[in-house]
């Protein structure tokens, strides 16, 4: 079941939120639709918020927290729509926010499956992994942690998930660059040419 706030917009920067399959995280459903969430995305040029809440106890706290924001009148021009689970998985999903141009390009927020880490990974948009600390054994933030270090991914906080905004557009500049994110300073010195080298296994000096 979808329900959806400000619709009708023109299309634009979408920020993808997705809690998985397997445990609730409502902390993260609460946290992206605060006010102070919502203003920043609109800041950063979002018009668009899309969040797989997951089971029955996060479509009521995705439904109770639009009530707020009714209430509340906040209305920052940015449409929400949530949505429980896809059969067919998210990749679509992330795929839409991979916009048609860079401007247009979004990022996701994500608990720390990794499922749901390697569909970003492929499609190439940002992706924020946020552990759910409500887990036993804490192996998600290992995750998190290792992916951040090795600048995959941004490591965010439920608590400050404001600032991970910019830090996912930083990694969206960062992936574009040249030569690629990982690859050594050195490794492709001559550009274009180390890279023929290496695709058809010559060695490059």
């Amino acid at each position: 079941m979808a329900e959806s706030k400000h619709a009708n917009l023109v299309a634009g920067k979408r920020c993808f939120v997705t809690v998985g399959a397997t445990a609730p995280f409502n902390s993260l459903v609460r946290a992206v639709l605060q006010p102070h969430f919502i203003k920043a995305l609109h800041r950063a040029g979002y018009t668009q918020l899309r969040i797989q809440y997951g089971d029955q106890s996060g479509e009521n706290t995705f439904r109770e927290s639009i009530r707020i924001l009714n209430e509340d009148k906040t209305d920052e021009n940015v449409e929400i729509t949530g949505f429980d689970f896809r059969k067919e998985g998210l990749r679509e999903e992330m795929r839409a926010v991979k916009g048609s141009t860079l401007e247009s390009e979004g990022i996701v927020i994500s608990h720390a499956g990794s499922g749901s880490i390697l569909d970003a990974l492929r499609i190439g948009v940002p992706i924020v992994v946020v552990p759910n600390t409500d887990l036993l054994h804490n192996h998600q933030a290992e995750l998190a942690e290792a992916l951040a270090e090795q600048e995959y991914v941004i490591h965010g906080k439920v608590d400050d998930l404001v600032s991970s905004i910019a830090e996912g557009e930083a990694l969206r500049r960062k992936s574009k660059q040249w030569p690629p994110l990982r690859s050594g300073e050195e490794k492709y010195k001559d550009g274009l040419k180390d890279v023929v080298y290496e695709e058809m296994g010559w060695q490059i000096d």
